[in-house]
């Protein structure tokens, strides 16, 4: 998959359910409840020791949905996510070495950046997808808006991530700066240990009832 098709697939969903599982048993039930609640994409962060197992499954498992890898900083996650068949990785900052590992071995990135100069250097390498992290903290979607100005004729797009939940969703979704979002708010550690998949479900659909409202898509 091409970073384009990529990045038109993410606008189109809106939001990327970031995941921290601890148990890989509990990867084909949480794949369910996303695909339940209307959204066929995941990234699951290399946090926890079973990430390559879990991408592994849902890759083989659950063939209809876009599986990426979060969190990744070292070339060991950056090759066990493409040994597992993840389809895009992406890291919290932009580290060269990484992102460059990246791109060699066929996997799509998406390098995070918080400055103008990051944002820069990322455009200079080819990257076009952002991540834009911790964006809360950063100043939310007017620190991301100011951002993008300069630079929306390159064609760069971000997926905010830190901080973004319910509240602010719908103000994240409008910006034209915004692929899609990033949420660890749809399936928390605490719901997977609980093994909430219902409560997943809801929080999915509720937030693609948003995503439909202000994008005006089906």
């Amino acid at each position: 998959m091409k970073t384009a098709e990529l990045q038109k697939q993410l606008s189109g969903i809106g939001i990327v359910p970031v995941i921290n599982i601890e148990q890989a048993s509990q990867a084909l039930a949480l794949a369910d409840a996303l695909l339940a609640g209307g959204i066929p994409l995941v990234e699951i962060t290399f946090r926890t020791a079973v990430a390559a197992e879990v991408i592994r499954t849902l890759t083989r498992r659950r063939p209809n949905m876009i599986v990426g890898a979060g969190t990744v900083l070292t070339p060991e996650n950056v090759k066990a996510a493409r040994k597992a068949g993840a389809q895009f990785a992406v890291a919290p900052g932009l580290n060269p070495k990484i992102a460059k590992l990246a791109t060699g071995l066929g996997l799509l990135f998406v390098p995070g950046v918080a400055t103008p100069s990051e944002i820069e250097l990322a455009l200079s390498m080819g990257y076009r997808l952002l991540k834009f992290f911790p964006a809360e903290l950063l100043g939310g979607v007017e620190m991301l808006n100011g951002l993008f100005a300069p630079y929306a004729h390159t064609g760069v797009a971000f997926m905010p991530s830190g901080g973004v939940g319910p509240a602010n969703l719908e103000s994240y979704l409008a910006s034209k700066a915004v692929a899609a979002v990033g949420g660890t708010w749809l399936a928390r550690k605490e719901d997977l240990a609980a093994c909430k998949w219902e409560e997943i479900r809801k929080r999915c659909a509720a937030a693609m009832r948003t995503v439909r409202r202000i994008r005006g898509v089906r």
